[in-house]
C-alpha cells in the first residue's frame, strides 16, 4: 500500500471507531483503549514500533473529537501531529520547521533583516519566529542546526553569497580500539556519543573507540554571479552543485558579462574544475523557454549536468568509501 493510502485509511479507522463509541455512548471510558485496540502489535504497520503508531492514534482520536492532537491549542487551522512528523513515509508532502511554530533562521548579505521586515508590511504576523544572520566577510562559516555551511561573496552588482552546505559524519566505533586502549565495556556507548569521562584517575575521550571521521554529505548552490574561482573552490568535491545557467544562447555572452550572470557553459566549466559528482542548472532567463535544449552541448564540457526544473528533489545519502568496513 501506498505511504499517502496508509494514511488515508487510518484516518478512516479513526474516525469510523471514534464515531461508532460516541454512537453506543461508551467513548469517554473506552477512548483511552482505542490506540491498543487499533495497533494490538508485536508488528508495527506503518512507523518503527507500535508505541509511536498508538502514540499517532492517540492524537489522531484528539483531532476526530475536534480538540487539538496534543495538550495545548495553538490556535492554528492546520494542527500538526508532532509525532507523525518524525520519519513521514509520505514524499509528497512537506513538513517543515514552520508549521510547529519553531523559528526559522535566515541567512544572507548585510541589510537582509531590513529587507525582509519591509516585505513583512503586508504580512506582519508570523507564526513563527525569524532569526537573522547577516554576512559582512569575504567567507564565513557558520553551524547551524547540525549543519556546516560555508558562506563566499561572489561577483554581483548587488552583494551576493554563494552557499556550501555540509552534513559532517562521524568515524565508526571500532571496539578493537577501545580494547587496545583498555577503555572499560561500560564507558563505549558515552564515548560513541562524544563525551570525554574521568574515571579512576584516566581521562576516556572519544577517539578512543572512534575511528576518523568519515566523509559527509556536501551541497553547493550558487546564484547570481560570474564565474569565479572561489565557487570551484568551494563547490570542490559536492555531491551536489547547484548553479545558474542564466543564457543558453552562445551570442548571449556579453549580456552576461555585463549583467554579472553567467551562462550554461561558464557554469558547466565550473562543474568540471569542481570535480562536482552532480550538477543542477537554474535560475534561467525568462527567455528561455526550453533549456534543455542546450544540455546536448553543455555535457560535452561537464557530462554530470542536468538543465533542473520547478520542484525537483533529490535525496543524498552518506555514502561509504571503498575499502571502509
Amino acid at each position: 500500500m501506498f505511504a499517502d493510502e496508509n494514511v488515508i485509511r487510518i484516518k478512516h479507522d479513526v474516525l469510523y471507531e471514534v464515531a461508532k463509541l460516541a454512537f453506543e455512548g461508551t467513548l469517554e471510558e473506552e477512548r483511552d483503549h482505542l490506540p491498543r485496540k487499533m495497533i494490538p502489535g508485536p508488528t508495527p504497520q506503518f512507523r518503527c514500533c507500535v508505541y509511536k503508531e498508538r502514540e499517532i492514534i492517540r492524537q489522531r482520536i484528539r483531532l476526530a473529537e475536534g480538540k487539538a492532537p496534543g495538550p495545548e491549542d495553538n490556535g492554528n487551522v492546520v494542527q500538526v501531529i508532532s509525532s507523525a512528523c518524525e520519519d513521514c513515509p509520505i514524499s509528497s508532502y512537506v513538513v517543515t520547521d514552520n508549521c510547529q511554530n519553531r523559528p526559522v533562521t535566515m541567512i544572507g548579505p548585510k541589510g537582509l533583516e531590513k529587507t525582509v521586515n519591509a516585505l513583512r508590511v503586508i504580512a506582519p504576523g508570523l507564526p513563527f519566529d525569524v532569526r537573522f544572520i547577516e554576512l559582512s566577510e569575504k567567507e564565513q562559516e557558520l553551524h547551524v542546526n547540525g549543519y556546516h555551511i560555508k558562506a563566499f561573496r561572489v561577483n554581483h552588482n548587488v552583494p551576493c553569497y554563494g552557499y556550501t552546505i555540509t552534513v559532517p559524519r562521524g568515524g565508526k566505533f571500532h571496539p578493537e580500539l577501545a580494547k587496545a586502549n583498555e577503555v572499560p565495556l561500560k564507558l563505549w556507548s558515552r564515548l560513541q556519543k562524544g563525551e570525554t569521562i574521568e574515571q579512576d584517575g584516566r581521562i576516556f575521550t572519544p577517539d578512543m573507540v572512534i575511528g576518523p571521521a568519515r566523509r559527509g554529505i556536501k551541497l553547493t548552490y550558487c546564484t547570481d554571479t560570474r564565474p569565479m574561482d572561489i565557487i570551484a573552490d568551494n563547490a570542490a568535491g559536492s555531491d551536489l552543485f547547484i548553479c545558474e545557467g542564466m543564457y543558453g544562447d552562445r551570442d548571449k555572452q556579453k549580456k552576461a558579462a555585463e549583467f554579472k550572470h553567467m551562462t550554461m557553459y561558464e557554469a558547466a566549466r565550473l562543474g568540471r574544475k569542481a570535480e562536482v559528482k552532480e550538477m543542477w542548472l537554474t535560475h534561467y532567463s525568462p527567455s528561455m523557454l526550453h533549456p534543455e535544449d542546450y544540455m546536448k552541448e553543455v555535457r560535452k564540457i561537464f557530462p554530470h549536468a542536468h538543465a533542473g526544473r520547478d520542484r525537483w528533489s533529490k535525496t543524498l545519502d552518506f555514502v561509504d568509501e571503498e575499502g571502509e568496513d
